[in-house]
């Protein structure tokens, strides 16, 4: 066996986005970093020792992260050494592929790691969203490219300006993509039920386009949380789980599951233990309460739904995994490693099927591989000659025999030193 990766991410080198970018565009809104000016007593670590402070990230005027403050631009340079290798590796299609090798992993969906940030971003004009969202695409075909059967590029849409979202989606559909991802947050003051994108939805489905919806803390928007907490503890606890569940509701009780009932929604790197509690309360509690406010758009238990078009990223070592099973199935749930960010580089795959010894080996079998590939379509003639027959645990060795001559094209501008824990 070996995995399919349905939430695994690229670094984007910061020179890349001059080459992609409208050049109009990024002369007004540039992607640059901002050295930090700080008092010399604000750059002695605990220890006593003197640590630098790294630069961040700036699109245009503002800043690209939201409530990432001084200490924690501190914290962040004192961790920088920890994560930087695998960082490093994901800016590159090549060391990518290596690192899939080094953990097992066949096949992965990509996902963007600063891009989501700058399309995202509530203070940017949508035509500058826009532009972005397109350089990053164009970006990741060419990432991809070396070897499209196990790099699976997961498109980037921006939401400023719906009346771009099909032009958007029918380049994701020509490059031969079948997935694109989304925030759960409100965008542009529209949630994800918002009308505005229903002839999206429409087109979605009839291309059988998987929507990955995928949060992260510190986005210049209104995630939860950041109303009335400003620390990355607080905030990293409540904006992949509690937006999650929110999203639900959102596509939920505005009719999008009940008329598009292919269209397929993926929610990940929330963990799944929060499915059997929230689909408990909806099912028990909110829809039986007052029948005749949601019988328009909701006509079964939310947990029909759920059950019907939704699949969830489970995180290794959380608890519940078989009541999620109870309320689900098996084959609704996704193996996401979220490589290379440092949140998730605790929890290694070499002994995964020890740290899921709860499930039998069929359940293992389809969520480390076979669920990835219903999800995300895909097609079996890409499986066909691709995959290695090394069980998890064994090296893999290096299985893309034209890497080696293309590893040294990584482009050669900066790695993001920033510790973005959670993108």
């Amino acid at each position: 066996m070996l995995l399919y990766d349905a939430d695994r991410h690229v670094i984007e080198p910061i020179d890349m986005w001059e080459k992609y970018v409208d050049p109009i565009i990024f002369k007004q809104f540039p992607l640059h970093l901002i050295e930090e000016a700080m008092a010399p007593s604000a750059l002695v670590d605990a220890g006593g020792k003197n640590q630098p402070v790294l630069p961040t990230f700036a699109i245009g005027p503002f800043p690209l992260l939201f409530h990432w403050g001084s200490a924690l631009k501190l914290a962040s340079s004192q961790q920088n050494d920890n994560s930087k290798e695998q960082r490093l590796k994901a800016m590159s299609a090549a060391t990518q592929l290596d690192s899939m090798d080094s953990a097992q992993v066949q096949w992965a969906c990509l996902f963007p790691t600063f891009a989501m940030y700058i399309v995202n971003h509530a203070l940017l004009p949508a035509e500058v969203s826009l532009a972005y969202a397109d350089a990053y695409n164009r970006w990741l075909k060419q990432y991809c490219a070396i070897d499209p059967q196990r790099l699976r590029a997961v498109g980037l849409i921006s939401r400023h300006q719906p009346n771009t979202l099909l032009m958007q989606l029918d380049r994701v559909i020509d490059n031969g993509w079948t997935a694109i991802t989304l925030r759960p947050e409100v965008i542009a003051k529209r949630s994800l039920g918002h009308s505005d994108y229903a002839l999206f939805w429409k087109r979605a489905e009839q291309h059988n386009i998987a929507i990955a919806i995928h949060g992260g803390t510190n986005l210049h928007a209104s995630t939860v949380g950041t109303e009335r907490f400003h620390s990355r503890f607080a905030l990293h606890a409540c904006s992949h789980p509690m937006e999650a569940q929110m999203a639900f509701v959102s596509l939920l009780e505005s009719g999008v599951f009940e008329r598009h009932p292919n269209l397929k929604f993926g929610f990940l790197e929330a963990g799944a233990s929060w499915v059997p509690h929230w689909l408990w309360r909806l099912d028990n509690i909110c829809f039986p309460e007052f029948p005749s406010l949601v019988n328009d758009n909701i006509k079964m238990k939310p947990s029909a739904y759920f059950k019907r078009q939704c699949w969830v990223t489970l995180e290794l070592g959380e608890p519940c995994l078989p009541e999620v099973i109870n309320v689900i199935g098996h084959k609704k749930l996704l193996y996401g490693s979220d490589f290379p960010h440092p949140d998730h580089q605790h929890f290694a795959t070499l002994n995964i099927q020890e740290q899921l010894c709860e499930l039998t080996a069929q359940e293992r079998l389809d969520i480390l591989e076979n669920n990835g590939r219903d999800f995300y379509e895909l097609a079996m003639d890409d499986i066909q000659g691709e995959r290695h027959s090394t069980p998890i645990g064994q090296d893999v060795g290096n299985s893309a025999g034209n890497r080696n001559s293309v590893g040294n094209d990584m482009h050669k501008g900066k790695v993001c030193e920033e510790v973005l824990d959670d993108a």
